[in-house]
C-alpha cells in the first residue's frame, strides 16, 4: 500500500535531486528519507530510483508515481480540511426524521438554535412515524430519528441497539367539543376516560389509533371509531365541528389550534415518552451530537418533565 507520507518524500528527491536536500526540505535527516524510499519501492515491487553520482534520476515508474502524486496529496489535504470543519462543526450534515407533532414543535426551536450556533452544519427534515422511522435509522436511511412509545407498552426492547436521548414526557388528554358536557371541566379537574364510552371517535395516526384501544378497553369498553385521520388538524376540527371525541398528545394539541374544542385530562394519566434516537457510530459524530444537545435543550425550554439523560446507553 501506498503511504501518502512516502509520496511527499518521493516528490522532495524528484524536486532536488539528492535525499540529503529533500531531507533538509522535509526537515528530516537522510538517512530517514532513505528508509522511507526503500520502503515506497518495497510497496509498489519496482525501484523509483536511479542512484549514480551526486544526483538521482527518477525511472519510467519513478515519474508516472511523481506525475499522480500532486493530485493524490491534494485530494487527501481537501479531504482532512473537510474532515476537520466536520469535526469542528464548521461543515457536516444530519438527516432527521420525526413525527408531526414533534416537527412541528421540538424541532423548529432545535433546528435554529442549531443554525445560530453552528451555521455550517445543514439538517434535512423528513416526516414518519414509529416504528417506521426507527426502521429507516437503522437502515441508514437517517442518521437521527425522533420517535415514541407509551408507557407501560410491550416492545420496550425495540430500542436495545440504539442510543436512546428521553427529551420529555407527553401526556394523553381528552378533545371534546366546546358545548359537550365535560367541556366546563378543563384543567382544573380530570375525568375518567369511560364518562367518554357512548361517544362517537375521532382517532388519530395508527399507533396512537392502537393506544386509545387498548386504553378503553381496560376502562370496560371498546371505542366506536366513526373517523381515523393521521391529520391532527382534521382531528381536533371534527372535534371543533361536534362530530366526535378524541384523545391526543398534548404535544399534539399544542401543534394546532384547537378552534371549537376543550381539553379535558383524563384519569388515570396515559403518557408517553419521547425520544431521540440514533446509532452507536452516528451518536460521536459533532453535528449530530449538537442536534441531540439543541432537542433536548428545546424539550427544556417547553417546560415539560425531561427524564434522565442515557445519551450514549444502548
Amino acid at each position: 500500500m501506498i503511504e501518502a507520507r512516502h509520496l511527499r518524500v518521493l516528490r522532495a528527491v524528484a524536486a532536488t535531486g539528492s535525499f540529503s536536500a529533500a531531507g533538509r526540505e522535509l526537515g528530516c535527516t537522510q538517512p530517514a528519507v532513505s528508509q522511507q524510499m526503500k520502503a515506497l519501492e518495497a510497496s509498489v515491487g519496482t525501484p523509483l530510483l536511479i542512484r549514480g553520482g551526486r544526483e538521482m534520476r527518477l525511472t519510467q515508474a519513478g515519474e508516472a508515481l511523481v506525475r499522480h502524486a500532486a493530485g493524490i496529496l491534494a485530494g487527501l489535504t481537501a479531504a482532512e480540511e473537510e474532515v476537520a470543519a466536520i469535526a469542528g462543526l464548521r461543515a457536516g450534515r444530519v438527516r432527521l426524521v420525526s413525527f408531526p407533532s414533534g416537527s412541528s414543535t421540538l424541532v423548529p426551536t432545535a433546528l435554529a438554535a442549531l443554525r445560530a450556533a453552528h451555521p455550517g452544519t445543514r439538517v434535512s427534515l423528513e416526516e414518519a412515524e414509529p416504528p417506521q422511522s426507527v426502521e429507516l435509522l437503522r437502515e441508514g436511511d437517517c442518521d437521527l430519528a425522533l420517535a415514541f412509545r407509551y408507557e407501560g407498552a410491550a416492545g420496550a426492547e425495540e430500542w436495545d441497539d440504539l442510543v436512546v436521548r428521553p427529551l420529555l414526557t407527553d401526556r394523553l388528554v381528552a378533545l371534546v367539543p366546546e358545548r359537550h358536557r365535560l367541556a366546563r371541566t378543563g384543567s382544573s379537574g380530570s375525568v375518567a376516560i369511560g364518562e367518554l364510552a357512548g361517544e362517537p371517535w375521532i382517532a388519530g395516526c395508527p399507533r396512537c389509533r392502537g393506544q386509545l384501544v387498548e386504553v378503553c378497553e381496560a376502562a370496560g369498553f371498546t371505542p366506536r371509531i366513526d373517523f381515523a385521520t393521521d391529520d391532527y388538524p382534521a382531528v381536533v376540527g371534527l372535534v371543533g365541528a361536534g362530530l366526535g371525541v378524541a384523545v391526543l398528545p398534548q404535544l399534539a394539541v399544542e401543534s394546532v389550534r384547537p378552534r371549537g374544542a376543550r381539553t379535558v385530562t383524563l384519569e388515570p394519566a396515559v403518557r408517553r415518552e419521547i425520544v431521540a434516537l440514533t446509532l452507536p457510530d452516528l451518536a460521536q459524530v459533532p453535528a449530530v451530537a449538537a442536534t441531540l444537545d439543541q432537542l433536548a435543550r428545546a424539550a427544556r425550554r417547553g417546560k415539560r418533565a425531561p427524564q434522565g439523560d442515557t445519551s450514549g446507553q444502548k
